[in-house]
């Protein structure tokens, strides 16, 4: 089974960088999951929501574009072409800097603002678009 981000490769496009979601951003899901396990399996209503997201949120950058997938029934995608993303901010609170998750902010001309919420490794992912940028405006 291929990934979104894989079927959606046009020629000559190849991954610079995936993403991933952070089971650390799912920490209250899993927490509650595992304190209402006992109540009649409520709990796993919550661990299998927990489980979903992570599995089904999907982030790239490859040489021609940002690609962002969410969901599972519901699919919500961005892409934006790597010339044409303005800004990628970090937004980071205090558990996300303990644990290295956040939010990214991707900022594209002629698009409002894309926030991806709970990525690992949040700074990584910023510095490897930044490289990847500058490597697809030196090819242009």
């Amino acid at each position: 089974m291929t990934s979104y981000v894989e079927g959606a490769l046009v020629k000559d496009e190849k991954i610079v960088r995936l993403g991933h979601i952070s089971l650390w951003s799912q920490w209250h899901l899993i927490a509650l999951g595992v304190v209402l396990l006992p109540a009649f399996g409520l709990g796993l209503v919550f661990l299998v929501q927990a489980y979903v997201r992570y599995k089904t949120t999907e982030l790239a950058i490859t040489t021609k574009r940002v690609i962002v997938k969410h969901g599972f029934v519901r699919r919500r995608t961005i892409e934006i072409n790597i010339n044409k993303v303005e800004s990628i901010q970090v937004d980071q609170e205090i558990l996300g800097r303990l644990f290295d998750f956040g939010t990214l902010v991707i900022s594209g001309a002629g698009n409002p603002q894309a926030p991806v919420a709970g990525i690992s490794n949040p700074m990584e992912f910023r510095r490897a678009f930044i490289e990847a940028q500058d490597q697809a405006k030196s090819a242009a």
